[in-house]
């Protein structure tokens, strides 16, 4: 049964569990500095760094913004020795069932294999891929805009409410 559990002190001992995958499951210039990420989960009461457990085994770390109209999940990965075992699919029914408004996410442009690999994953999840031009803005002053697509799941359209979506990722995540 998946579970997420939040962790809200850096000095918890799933804490570093967490920092690890993240770094091993992103590139640096898709997260936000290590100092800065330990700050938010203590501070910012809207954002929820949480790792997954399937029962009581830690396969994965997932963390999302809590918006009034929205869930944004910023991060989401699976450790690597869990992968391929279904879990991914399980965290995003455990998500749909635990929130009650949209889902929001970004993903890479689809040129690359992985990249189409991922948003098929979320298409079969109930994700639609919005075709809006979207940049994620840059976590470091010295990197530049990624190119980057939204995905949605839910009550969300996106001729309608994509002003509004990016505006709020863009003020509350990146600080813009």
């Amino acid at each position: 049964m998946i579970r997420l559990q939040r962790i809200t002190n850096p000095g918890n001992k799933f804490y570093q569990y967490m920092e690890k995958l993240i770094t091993e499951s992103f590139p640096p210039e898709e997260y936000r500095d290590l100092d800065e990420l330990r700050i938010y989960t203590e501070t910012k009461e809207i954002f929820h760094n949480n790792l997954i457990f399937n029962e009581d085994t830690s396969i994965g770390m997932i963390s999302y913004w809590a918006f009034d109209k929205f869930y944004y999940i910023e991060h989401f990965a699976i450790d690597s020795k869990q992968r391929n075992g279904g879990y991914g699919k399980q965290v995003i029914e455990h998500l749909k069932e635990m929130f009650r408004h949209p889902i929001v996410l970004e993903v890479e442009k689809s040129t690359e294999k992985i990249a189409q690999r991922r948003i098929n994953f979320y298409i079969r999840q109930g994700f639609v891929l919005w075709d809006n031009p979207y940049l994620q803005p840059p976590y470091r002053s010295e990197e530049t805009f990624l190119p980057m697509q939204l995905m949605a799941q839910g009550k969300i359209n996106c001729k309608e409410d994509y002003p509004e979506v990016k505006q709020c990722i863009y003020n509350n995540v990146y600080g813009i």
